[in-house]
């Protein structure tokens, strides 16, 4: 081999190590997920301590399907629901784990994901939830595989999900707090379904989005035909629908699906920094105006029900939260549009 073909081939490995420190550099910037060492010092980029089963597992890090041998030699069942609560900031975090099937959701996930969410809506010290796929997906819908297996049994076995919950677990329950979904990689069928419930959503650049389930004949019996329309309108849902195609994050974007595009990798932490912000607010004040908007769009019979649902519903906060938001102005906070409303709670 000639010298200048080893230097050439020289130069091609450090230009590729370069960019794939540079990238590693930029991903875990972005991403201020909370810190896993107990002894780093107090920073905006860290927030609690982490247990090993919590931490966020993204493609180039996928465990492999839902069982690993323990140090004793005998297989361990990981968790397909990994929740993590963040006593300190309200936060709590509920992901997928089942990685080695795109995070498709079968009986038993279905129903941890609907107690996980029990579990949120019932904790007072709760405000926030993130919500995310382990493994570089976020959902790829029901687990088809487990569908065809139910054939001799499939009339019963459907109407007893139907009448109890939704197949993908939590998707008709009335969540009296917000959600936010972390998007990455396919979130599609009733993985889309899941995301919509959600009341924010935040997607990578190099996440697919559709209704793929439209080339197998399953139905959308998560919401999705009931949210989707409200979210986008009706003639752009029915694109998604009917066609079943994917739809890339930027037009996902454009739409009104997505509320934010980010840099892969990147979707869980800017989730969660989000989540950091929802929390600093005034939790009864939030959750009224969150309220009066679903109540206004799912709910309302006109727009003079709407109205008077919103005054009905915003009156108990006008002698609260509304009162002490005032004596704050008059102190000087938030003036110029400043977000400095809460600063005493934050550093406390």
């Amino acid at each position: 081999m000639s010298k200048t073909l080893m230097k050439l081939q020289t130069l091609r490995r450090q230009h590729a190590n370069l960019q794939s420190l540079r990238r590693f550099s930029a991903i875990s910037q972005a991403i201020r997920v909370p810190s896993c060492n107990k002894e780093a010092s107090p920073s905006p980029s860290y927030y609690v301590n982490i247990p090993n089963q919590a931490i966020r597992y993204f493609s180039d890090q996928v465990k492999s399907e839902e069982s690993t041998e323990g140090g004793d030699g005998t297989e361990k069942v990981e968790d397909v629901v990994v929740t993590e609560k963040f006593e300190s900031l309200h936060i709590m975090s509920i992901g997928i784990n089942r990685p080695g099937k795109r995070n498709c959701v079968n009986e038993d996930t279905a129903e941890k994901l609907k107690m996980a969410f029990q579990d949120f809506e019932k904790d007072e010290n709760m405000y926030c939830a993130v919500f995310h796929g382990i493994g570089g997906n976020f959902c790829a819908g029901y687990d088809l595989e487990e569908l065809a297996e139910l054939e001799e049994n499939l009339a019963n076995k459907v109407a007893e999900l139907l009448m109890d919950q939704g197949p993908m677990g939590p998707t008709k329950m009335a969540l009296t707090k917000p959600v936010i979904a972390a998007i990455d990689g396919y979130c599609v069928a009733g993985g889309l379904e899941l995301a919509i419930m959600c009341d924010l959503r935040i997607a990578e650049e190099n996440s697919k989005l559709g209704f793929l389930n439209r080339r197998f004949g399953v139905p959308l019996i998560d919401g999705g035909t009931v949210r989707l329309p409200e979210l986008i309108g009706l003639s752009r849902a029915m694109d998604l629908i009917l066609t079943g195609r994917l739809l890339d994050p930027k037009e996902a974007h454009d739409w009104g699906l997505v509320n934010r595009v980010v840099a892969t990798g990147t979707a869980y932490g800017t989730a969660f920094n989000l989540a950091k912000d929802i929390v600093k607010f005034p939790q009864e004040c939030l959750r009224c105006d969150r309220e009066s908007a679903l109540h206004a769009t799912f709910s309302a019979k006109n727009i003079d029900e709407a109205l008077e649902f919103e005054s009905e519903n915003s009156a108990k906060v006008l002698t609260t939260e509304a009162i002490l938001g005032a004596k704050k102005f008059l102190a000087g906070f938030g003036r110029g549009g400043k977000f400095n409303v809460n600063r005493e709670e934050e550093n406390k």
